[in-house]
């Protein structure tokens, strides 16, 4: 793949075994900046099929969610996969036994894991890992990191990885970095000669792929304003971002009454409602997401075409955040702001353009996807390969009618043109794949 000036200036400093401060905006290309140069650097020092002895802790990424942890890991798989240098990597999180990843560490013997800060803390404290040979810190989204709740354990994170000779620090905002007196400074940052890349000017670039535009609202209760500008878009794949969980619940049944296709997505969800409503998303299953700001960073969700702000950003972090999770890379999208009749633009955003949508009649567009459910997983030796393989030779599909696979442990989420899901439904109904029995059913919700 062929890497940007940021990333290839990121890798060269990191490679060089400097410590990093990188200033970088959302969708920038971050992760594979750091963790492709990590990778670089285990293989250089003949960690994995070379040197099976070598079964040490070499990296850690600390994350500030469990989605962002697993995606992480998903990154490196599909580099190892290509690259077949044995480096092993594995995420630890909160929301599961703490002993069942124990469990799973022994087997896996991982180079690099990637840990939300409790779950990696709650690790050390109980000797289930060893960091001693840990020779990269990377903290990504840091400035996430600090906000209430993480500041504590952050500098606790500071303090037991004292001696780690490497620490690279990830942010899309610029944070506090004052003189080394000040409180307010992060303890990580006092005791470290950080080089700063600073890339966040990049903004204007990202500008100039993103359509700002204003969506006035009649009603204090934006609910019909919404329903209209999602049928003005004809089925975008959007995110509608809002401000508190029970609004994100109330908008979800709003949607699922005028029959839209659209999965809610917030911190207050069992994981396992969260994970298959983010799969039903990211295939293209669903094309509406509504979410709290939990889904504004870390998450990479392939061709988001719209981003609608149903409650006005309350600053410009948050905004930049929010449209971050379109334009990803070098794609081009939008970002729509409701307005009621007694709200204001604020000042820090300027509008491109005013959109009435009060003329439209609702009518959802439904999506050309649907999500089909397998019970087995990369746990059972199950690939891509194999299904796409088995939906084709067993299901009568050809490869343009099946979408995007997304392997869990234990499950297979794979989605294939709802005009041919039936019919696929059918022809796979008690039939085994790779020799093992298991339940092939449509996720509809």
């Amino acid at each position: 793949m062929k890497l940007t000036p940021m990333q290839e200036e990121t890798a060269a400093l990191i490679g060089s075994r400097k410590s990093v401060l990188l200033l970088s905006p959302t969708g920038s290309g971050k992760t594979f900046a750091f963790l492709l140069p990590i990778m670089d650097r285990l293989a250089s020092d003949a960690i994995g099929k070379q040197a099976p002895a070598t079964d040490t802790i070499r990296a850690v990424v600390v994350l500030p969610s469990r989605e962002l942890a697993l995606q992480t890991e998903h990154v490196l798989k599909e580099q190892e996969r290509s690259r077949q240098t044995g480096i092993r990597g594995m995420a630890l999180y909160g929301g599961r036994p703490a002993m069942e990843e124990h469990r799973a560490l022994k087997g896996t013997r991982p180079h690099i894991i990637f840990a939300t800060p409790g779950r990696l803390l709650d690790h050390i404290a109980k000797g289930n890992i060893d960091i001693a040979a840990t020779r990269i810190l990377v903290i990504d989204e840091y400035d996430k990191c600090l906000e209430l709740g993480f500041r504590e354990q952050m500098d606790r994170i500071g303090e037991v990885f004292r001696h780690c000779p490497q620490v690279v620090l990830t942010s899309a905002t610029r944070f506090a970095t004052d003189a080394p007196d000040n409180t307010e400074t992060p303890q990580l940052l006092k005791d470290r000669k950080l080089t700063t890349l600073d890339f966040l000017n990049n903004n204007e670039m990202l500008r100039e792929r993103i359509e700002i535009i204003k969506v006035p609202s009649p009603d204090r209760d934006k609910l019909n304003t919404l329903g209209q500008l999602l049928t003005e878009g004809e089925g975008k794949s959007s995110i509608v971002f809002v401000a508190h969980r029970e609004s994100a619940e109330r908008i979800g049944k709003y949607l699922a009454e005028k029959k839209f296709d659209a999965i809610v997505y917030h911190g207050g969800m069992e994981q396992d409602r969260r994970e298959r409503a983010l799969g039903r998303f990211k295939s293209g299953a669903s094309n509406v997401m509504v979410s709290t700001d939990l889904a504004a960073r870390g998450l990479d969700i392939p061709a988001v075409e719209r981003i609608i702000h149903y409650h006005l950003p309350a600053d410009e972090t948050t905004f930049t955040h929010r449209t971050g999770r379109t334009a990803r890379w070098e794609a081009h999208g939008e970002t729509c702001l409701i307005v009621g009749p007694e709200e204001n633009l604020p000042a820090f955003i300027q509008a491109d353009r005013t959109l009435d949508v009060t003329h439209f009649d609702i009518r959802p567009t439904h999506p050309v996807w649907t999500l089909v459910y397998i019970g087995r997983g990369k746990k059972d030796k199950l690939s891509r390969a194999d299904v796409a393989g088995f939906f084709c030779k067993k299901g009568g599909l050809n490869a343009s009618q099946i979408g995007r696979i997304v392997l869990a442990d234990h499950a297979t989420y794979a989605a294939v043109l709802t005009k041919v899901a039936g019919q696929l439904l059918r022809n796979v109904a008690g039939e085994k794949i790779k020799g093992m029995k298991t339940i092939f059913e449509e996720i509809r919700k």
